[in-house]
């Protein structure tokens, strides 16, 4: 990856600092000190030096003068408790069970989903303690865990699976892509009923299945299924690719074909997962070094405030996690609030799975397309520390409302955009999750060998795209603190994308089979249930018949011949009382579940 755009007068929010690891080097371990140095930190020592500490995480240590030294420590999860490799905490925390929800069973992602989030929350957990140490707090460490990324990566959906009441759509399988007659493998998109129905039209599907297919199609981002008739099906199978788009365009759907690996590997640019631009002067006199106000309170973003417009997953899900360190969040929403607010199931009223992106924050209602809204809209932006949004591409700069314009108000604010493809491709479709796993090889990447790419209907992409823009926020707001200006921080889809499978793509690159093989990540199937061995017990384990044992005999057949295994869990409700993790799932003040926090500082 290339050095983030850091640009005007300001330095990388790391320099000067040095970086040293220890402990077992594991998938995420990689990401964490990539990001680090691209965020400026030297590489010190030897890596991967044994841990001192005596446990089998991993440790990394920021030092410099101007800090003194901040520690992380990572682990996949509980002493016990079995959770020990990317395989367990994907089969324990339920990333299995949403993922496998498009073919009926419990399925793994063939890529390393939980350690990669568990990376870049450990940057996120760093960039904290830095930027609280800035501000006159004693953080020493902070620490992270696989087991509590992976419990953020489906907290929406164990939201729904707690609600008070069903979900609105059916949750069986099935879902896109869609193959022509001629084979090509395509997504197909948009928000909106009447284009939907349009573009079936054009390829004269049988209108009660048009019918019947919006609604699932709608939910499949909540409900990672989307069970439609088959007919749609077999109206796209004889349909040719290029009726397809014919019918895309006359409708004004979106539809993608799925890319490869090697397709993405030739045309990747190398570009870091964010960039961070600093004005080249000050509107006036920038404001004074370690501007932040002093921290007074535990949390490291206490007493900052976020203004976040943003919609669906990813810009609220970068606010919520900067919510949880501490800082004010306030949404701004169109007239009459939120709609997102009442999709179904609701917990005392409001969606369970809103209240998981976006609980604690306070919201204000502003009409963007009234210049006395807007010019209020400049007035907050004008006090707050950073305004967040993910608006179409252009559409800030067309309300007047892009960095540059907020910057004149404040020159001290962190600008943060979360986009779909960053400006990075020409030609893109509608930047939304599932169309940026087509474009990108995600939907190879997701499954072994022996399984047909197809993007997974887990929201895998808008969820690392909020953690990713909350990692340059972060980023942004050390910079600030270190530099005395304000930054523009972006983050995209694409980047979540090319993070993902940047192991995937340097196998393409270097002409390797770039899937995994065949049964990577399968789950075995026991008489009540499933069970998932360690990456490194796949093989053996998959010897041993355990078709007729009990789940907990089978497990226990596993352990007697030094196999480790851990249960899947297929019920999200039940993760309330699952044993394995070492952090409560609650319930907040509107009783929908919550999951804990992911990082904890001392």
């Amino acid at each position: 990856m290339a050095t983030p755009a850091t640009t005007g007068t300001a330095r990388r929010p790391l320099d000067g600092l040095r970086l040293s690891t220890s402990g077992p080097s594991g998938p995420g371990d990689v990401l964490v000190a990539e990001h680090l140095r691209l965020l400026g930190a030297r590489a010190v020592g030897a890596e991967g030096e044994q841990s001192a500490h005596g446990d089998h995480g991993s440790h990394f240590a920021l030092a410099g003068s101007e800090f003194g030294e901040l520690t992380a420590h990572t682990t996949w999860g509980g002493s016990g408790t079995g959770i020990t490799d990317e395989s367990t905490v994907q089969a324990a925390t339920g990333i299995m069970a949403v993922h496998g929800r498009r073919d009926g069973v419990p399925r793994g992602l063939a890529f390393d989903y939980a350690a990669t989030a568990t990376a870049v929350l450990t940057v996120q957990g760093l960039l904290a303690g830095l930027l609280a140490r800035g501000r006159g707090a004693g953080t020493a460490q902070v620490k992270t865990s696989a087991e509590r990324s992976g419990l953020l990566a489906v907290s929406q959906y164990l939201a729904a699976a707690g609600a008070e009441e069903g979900e609105a759509a059916e949750l069986a399988p099935g879902g896109p892509p869609f193959t022509s007659a001629d084979g090509t493998l395509f997504e197909l998109e948009t928000l909106d009923p009447g284009v939907w129905a349009a573009f079936w039209r054009a390829l004269e599907a049988p209108e009660v299945a048009i019918r019947a297919g919006w609604r699932p199609f709608q939910f499949r981002y909540a409900t990672a299924c989307a069970p439609f008739p088959d007919s749609l099906h077999s109206t796209a199978r004889s349909s040719s690719w290029q009726r397809i788009r014919e019918a895309a365009d006359v409708s004004g759907a979106d539809v993608c074909p799925l890319r490869s690996l090697a397709d993405r590997a030739a045309e990747q640019d190398g570009a870091a997962p964010w960039t961070l631009t600093s004005p080249g002067a000050p509107h006036e006199a920038p404001y004074q070094a370690a501007y932040s106000p002093r921290l007074t309170q535990a949390l490291p973003l206490a007493g900052l405030t976020v203004l976040e417009a943003g919609r669906r997953i990813q810009a609220p899900l970068t606010a919520h996690l900067l919510g949880l360190l501490g800082a004010e969040v306030i949404r701004i929403e169109p007239p009459g609030g939120d709609p997102l607010r009442g999709m179904p199931p609701a917990c005392s009223g409001i969606s369970a799975r809103w209240l998981a992106l976006n609980r604690g924050k306070s919201a204000v209602e502003v009409d963007i397309k009234s210049g006395t809204d807007r010019g209020m809209l400049r007035e907050m932006a004008a006090e707050a520390d950073v305004f967040l949004h993910n608006w179409a591409p252009g559409k800030a700069a067309q309300l007047g409302l892009d960095s540059a314009d907020l910057a004149r108000a404040n020159p001290a604010l962190v600008y943060a955009y979360t986009s779909g493809w960053a400006g990075r491709l020409t030609g893109a479709p509608l930047g939304t999750d599932f169309m940026v796993q087509a474009r990108t090889g995600v939907g190879e990447a997701a499954r072994p060998a022996d399984e047909p790419p197809a993007p997974s209907l887990m929201t895998l992409l808008d969820v690392m795209g909020g953690l990713l823009g909350a990692e340059a926020v972060l980023a942004g707001l050390l910079l600030r603190e270190r530099t005395g200006r304000g930054v523009r921080v972006d983050s995209s889809l694409l980047g979540a994308a090319d993070v993902l499978t940047a192991p995937a793509l340097r196998r393409a690159a270097a002409g390797l089979p770039a899937r995994r093989p065949a049964g990577f990540r399968r789950p075995l199937r026991t008489a009540d249930g499933w069970v998932a061995p360690t990456d490194a017990c796949a093989g053996a384990a998959g010897a041993h018949d355990l078709h007729a044992l009990p789940t907990e005999d089978a497990l226990a057949r596993l352990h007697a011949h030094g196999l480790s295994a851990t249960a899947v869990t297929t019920d999200l409700a039940a993760l309330h009382h699952d044993p394995r993790f070492t952090g409560p799932i609650t319930r907040d003040a509107h009783g929908a579940p919550a999951v804990p926090d992911p990082w904890s500082f001392v």
